[in-house]
């Protein structure tokens, strides 16, 4: 591609005079990464401008800039020469269309439905994967194919990558990609350039304040999903207390369809409930119903989230062409996701639950729907991230204390703040702490909670290990290193086994 077709029309005929006719190798937003003949993409960062990097994007053979005006980037273009410098004003906004056009706009070839909302999004994207033919990913545990994903650094990646994800999945003959949608990556424009056919919220619930400052804000930027082109459906959780602001976005061309496992309707759309719900040992079972169809559905899944997620999961199914007897028919051999109610031990060890659960609301639907499950005591160990949202601690902390027999706070990514002034946020929220509480104890060393828990526990208990799930790494104070609570728990129940 030439850099004047890549261009045109994000800025003047006059400010491409100095580019000619120069043709482009690539994109690249990282000045590591900068092959011959690539433009060089230089973002107003939040903490510096990409620019303070060009020279090592001009020493990798970079045969153009665009860059990003504001935040300095004005006065820095200026010290350099020799290369050409394009200013875009609002870059960071319309990287996504510039992008797509360099990609040839793969998403236009393919039914992408983006997955928003505080919990649900990895295991229905995942679950999507499984149930769709021909269905790619892109989300927090990488992007790819069900069980064969490549990393990624973000929920959802930054908007270059996010358009160079879509063509490789095009050209690996992908119809239809699931992709997590991040309140932070609607509000940076990560998904702009993006032609959506679905959107789906799954839940709103508190979650990255420290980012978005109140709750009206963060829904607001799960809405602007609503607002991206080619949407044909949406799907919205009608048990949501935000549901109705929801369904009210929807634009009027756009179909609703609702799910439910309390019984509610809207008569805005489709609906598909659930009831007679049954939590087993084996999973989960249900009926569900679609107007006058009526079919039961067992899951090897756990808690009543995972009824919720098999519920959104089934609507997009329906809302995509796909019948009801063929989407009950694929359900039960449903796949449980790595970090999410994934589960161990069992036939004479107590049965272990490592989850993501990291907000108030998850640990709540957590705990409160393995105490279904769970024969006798259920015992939880979690801990809090540091410098993040501190508000949600102490209501984990009463959250935990009040659906757990036993509850074990324990570090979690402390980061750059002392893991024992979360430990104390977190008690905060408990009635009974101290030396002398039987129920609430910390052990801030992760490692060994999770020993102690699954040394301690009956054999027919319930622990829920809450909060990293599928991270293979902990934090603290700047520095990652390796720990999978899989691993661990993997670990101690063989050392119980003896």
């Amino acid at each position: 591609m030439r850099l004047k077709e890549l261009l045109a029309g994000f800025v003047s005929i006059s400010d491409l005079e100095s580019v000619q006719d120069r043709v482009i190798t690539g994109l690249a937003l990282d000045s590591r990464l900068v092959t011959e003949g690539n433009v060089f993409i230089a973002l107003a960062g939040s903490k510096q401008h990409g620019l303070t990097h060009v020279e090592q994007a001009l020493k990798k053979g970079s045969c153009a800039v665009v860059f990003e005006p504001s935040a300095g980037g004005k006065q820095l273009a200026e010290q350099i020469v020799n290369v050409p410098m394009i200013a875009v004003e609002g870059l960071s906004l319309k990287l996504g269309d510039i992008a797509a056009r360099f990609f040839d706009d793969p998403s236009k070839s393919m039914d992408v439905i983006g997955i928003t909302g505080t919990n649900g999004k990895t295991s229905c994207s995942q679950f999507l994967s499984q149930m769709l033919d021909d269905c790619g990913i892109i989300g927090t545990l990488g992007w790819g194919a069900w069980g064969k994903l490549s990393k990624t650094l973000n929920t959802t990646p930054d908007a270059l990558e996010i358009q160079r994800i879509l063509a490789e999945l095009l050209e690996a003959k992908k119809k239809i990609v699931a992709m997590e949608v991040s309140s932070h990556g609607l509000e940076q424009g990560r998904v702009n350039g993006v032609t959506f056919k679905g959107a789906v919220f799954t839940n709103i619930s508190r979650d990255h304040l420290d980012y978005h400052g109140t709750m009206e804000a963060y829904l607001q930027a799960k809405l602007t999903l609503l607002k991206k082109p080619g949407l044909s459906f949406a799907v919205v959780n009608l048990d949501d207390a935000y549901s109705a602001q929801i369904i009210a976005a929807v634009p009027d061309a756009v179909d609703v369809w609702g799910f439910s496992v309390q019984g509610k309707t809207s008569a805005s759309g489709e609906c598909v409930s659930a009831d007679k719900v049954l939590h087993k040992v084996e999973g989960i079972e249900f009926d569900v119903r679609w107007g006058e169809i009526r079919q039961r559905v067992k899951v090897p899944l756990y808690g009543d989230f995972n009824a919720e997620n098999v519920l959104t999961v089934l609507a997009v199914m329906l809302a995509m062409g796909v019948s009801m007897n063929e989407a009950v028919k694929k359900l039960q051999f449903i796949e449980p996701v790595t970090g999410r109610m994934e589960r161990f031990g069992g036939e004479a060890q107590p049965l272990v639950f490592v989850d993501y659960a990291h907000t108030p609301d998850a640990l709540d639907k957590v705990l409160s729907s393995l105490r279904k499950h769970c024969e006798q005591d259920l015992w939880v160990v979690f801990g809090c991230g540091g410098n993040r949202d501190k508000g949600k601690r102490p209501q984990m902390g009463r959250i935990a204390e009040q659906w757990a027999d036993h509850v074990m706070i324990t570090d979690d990514n402390p980061r750059y703040e002392n893991g024992l002034d979360i430990v104390d946020d977190i008690l905060a929220g408990c009635s009974l702490k101290g030396q002398h509480s039987a129920k609430v104890e910390v052990i801030q060393n992760r490692e060994q909670a999770i020993q102690n828990v699954i040394a301690r526990a009956a054999e027919k208990d319930c622990i829920v290990v809450a909060g990293k799930g599928h991270e293979h790494y902990q934090e603290s104070k700047g520095v990652q290193i390796a720990f999978s609570d899989s691993q661990v728990v993997n670990d101690a129940l063989k050392m119980r086994a003896g």
